[in-house]
């Protein structure tokens, strides 16, 4: 029996164990890396069940599995990044097809909708899905699709996942989730109605800053042949490698997550009390906008803190001086990660949505990693004097 047949598995154990958790050919613990890009077959319309690695491999189908083990889904897609997994995702819609997504999301999610998708017929609105009766209001006629985000990247906001799902399937549309930020230790978005969930997994489920990785997960056979069909027709598929690093992170994504988590609790109460703070954007403060509905909806906040500082030249003296935390783009690593996002991962947002959702020249994003939460308070400290 495979880890995947049993169904009442804690997360924690599903984690580490995976799907299959094994090689069933020679035992090993650790799931091979099947280094292969073409496979023998045994004769002529005979096959092993694997042909070529574009369409799949052994390394990959394990990743795979697993990922669509964790968020109780049927069908898995590993994919090379986050973005070739968003990019499968809006090729399932046609000219004419309209989509609502989160305004307060990725800066490469919004350019891959306005600057490549558009101008083949799909439309998009952006607007405030933490907002179910906004959702309700902007549907239109040709409305296919919500896409959200929850927590939001970066100001942290909540959307009602079953709310909306309940709107969009009333009305024949899909609802997408991306769930990299609480990941499925913390979040399950297909439980709560959503047809499809997406993940950039070079982040917590990668865990240590070292590969790019997309995930798929989804229910319904039809959208998952075509799926299917756009992977392995364009290739973006993720290397068996790369596959296997995934593997390896997600062992531990438990254990990560409840450490990023509590050092993010200390350490968002900690800026909120800073005279040179603003304001601190975090699901897990009692005092957030959407604290209800990701408790209702979740198992924990995650660890993506935003922060505002009372005058923009500190920004530019903060990001010179922590030492222990690390101004790069990227989150979701054993390390914590600075990140100033008006410049970097939201540059390509226009400003007047930038303004409008708060993303501005004194917000700064903080990937919360898993190092002493002591050592990184004190490294904050001393970068804000």
């Amino acid at each position: 029996m495979t880890n995947g047949d049993v169904k009442n598995l804690s997360i924690k154990t599903k984690v580490v164990h995976g799907f299959k958790g094994y090689d069933s050919q020679t035992g090993a613990i650790s799931f091979p890396i099947y280094q292969s890009a073409t496979f023998r077959h045994p004769g002529l319309n005979e096959s092993t069940g694997y042909d070529y690695s574009r369409l799949q491999n052994p390394t990959r189908e394990e990743l795979e599995r697993t990922i669509a083990d964790l968020e109780n889904a049927k069908y898995g897609f590993a994919f090379s990044s986050g973005m070739a997994a968003v990019s499968t995702v809006i090729k399932l819609f046609s000219p004419g097809d309209h989509l609502l997504v989160s305004d307060d999301l990725y800066g490469g999610t919004y350019r891959i909708f306005e600057e490549i998708y558009k101008k083949f017929g799909i439309e998009a609105d952006f607007i405030d899905t933490s907002s179910t009766e906004e959702v309700i209001k902007d549907f239109k006629p040709n409305t296919v699709a919500v896409f959200i985000e929850t927590p939001s990247n970066p100001m942290m906001k909540i959307s009602d996942i079953a709310a909306i799902s309940e709107c969009a399937k009333s009305r024949g549309a899909l609802m997408i989730v991306d769930n990299t930020f609480l990941t499925p230790y913390f979040q399950r978005p297909m439980k709560l109605g959503a047809d499809i969930v997406i993940h950039s997994a070079t982040k917590y489920l990668g865990g240590h800053n070292d590969t790019l990785a997309g995930a798929l997960v989804l229910n319904d056979d039809k959208l998952a042949e075509q799926i299917q069909l756009i992977q392995k027709s364009e290739g973006a598929v993720l290397s068996p490698f790369d596959s296997w690093l995934i593997l390896r992170g997600i062992k531990t994504l438990g254990l990560r997550m409840e450490r990023h988590q509590e050092n993010a609790v200390k350490i968002a109460q900690w800026l909120k009390k800073h005279p040179k703070v603003d304001k601190v954007y975090y699901a897990g403060l009692p005092e957030s906008a959407g604290y209800e509905t990701c408790r209702k909806q979740a198992e924990g906040f995650g660890a993506m803190i935003s922060f505002s500082v009372s005058n923009k030249e500190m920004v530019e003296k903060i990001l010179k001086r922590v030492q222990i935390i690390l101004f790069a783009e990227s989150l979701g690593g054993v390390e914590s990660l600075i990140t100033y996002p008006m410049v970097q991962t939201h540059a390509a947002i226009p400003q007047e949505i930038r303004e409008r959702i708060g993303v501005d020249d004194k917000l700064l994003r903080l990937s919360v990693g898993i190092e002493d939460s002591e050592d990184l308070i004190h490294d904050l400290e001393q970068a804000l004097r």
